[in-house]
């Protein structure tokens, strides 16, 4: 889709690797010039280097999107830079594991530190990265906003607390609240609910756990970066511009209802 996103300003938030990073590199891969946001800044760096090294357009942010000072001050430094921004892509999140077998803590055995710091990451820094970025897309009339959701939004899976399966159905919620709100200003909403990715995150969790996933899965095999941003990419261009309020999942059949 070389040149589809010429013009474009796109955020992705967890840019430094994984799902963040391959939706990045798409878009800017497409033509845009791309924010590269990532909390770690060697992993901001890494990911928008590689990406200049290719003669892409990127610039390396970092913020804790929990934090709204911190996400405003990051989004006016790419602005700064490329100008409004048109596409903002929300991935930043987190899943905590204990001990060494990557599991994740029952309700019973979670504190309160950790369920805070998981909605502060996966639901508040969707709304603060938001915030910071509508009013230029309202007074543009045009806009695109995806969110990654989970599978484990939508239904029980093991593999997650309680406080992440929270936020990822909790981002289902905002996107369709949100279309409604944005729609009359030409901004479109929606977001995507990944099923196993493989991912550094999902290499951290037990391995037959995953495997017990793939066993699911009516397609047999786990999803990669790439088929993540590629469903990114066209809900951030103009093929989907009629596309708003939409849950699509990327999981390989894993939830068919």
């Amino acid at each position: 889709m070389s040149g589809t996103h010429k013009g474009e300003v796109v955020l992705v938030t967890g840019a430094g690797r994984g799902i963040g990073q391959a939706i990045a590199d798409a878009h800017a891969a497409a033509g845009a010039a791309v924010l590269y946001l990532d909390f770690d800044p060697a992993l901001a760096k890494s990911a928008a280097e590689a990406a200049i090294s290719k003669g892409w357009k990127a610039k390396a942010l970092s913020a804790n999107v929990g934090e709204p000072a911190a996400v405003e001050a990051a989004v006016a430094e790419g602005v700064a830079a490329f100008g409004p921004v048109t596409a903002l892509i929300n991935n930043a999140g987190i899943s905590p594991k204990s001990g060494s077998k990557g599991g994740k803590a029952p309700v019973w055995e979670m504190g309160a530190a950790e369920w805070g710091q998981v909605l502060d990451v996966n639901l508040s820094g969707a709304f603060h990265c938001i915030k910071a970025v509508v009013p230029g897309m309202m007074a543009a009339k045009r806009g695109s906003i995806v969110s990654i959701s989970s599978v484990a939004g939508k239904t029980y899976c093991d593999i997650v607390g309680v406080h992440y399966a929270a936020t990822k159905a909790a981002i289902i919620g905002l996107t369709k609240h949100l279309a409604g709100e944005l729609g009359p200003y030409g901004i479109t909403v929606n977001a995507i609910a990944p099923g196993r990715i493989d991912t550094p995150l999902m290499r951290g969790t037990v391995s037959a756990a995953n495997e017990a996933v793939k066993a699911i899965t009516p397609l047999q095999r786990f999803g990669t970066p790439e088929e993540v941003a590629a469903t990114a990419l066209f809900l951030t261009s103009n093929a989907s511009r009629f596309v708003t309020a939409q849950v699509i999942d990327v999981a390989g059949g894993w939830l068919m209802t």
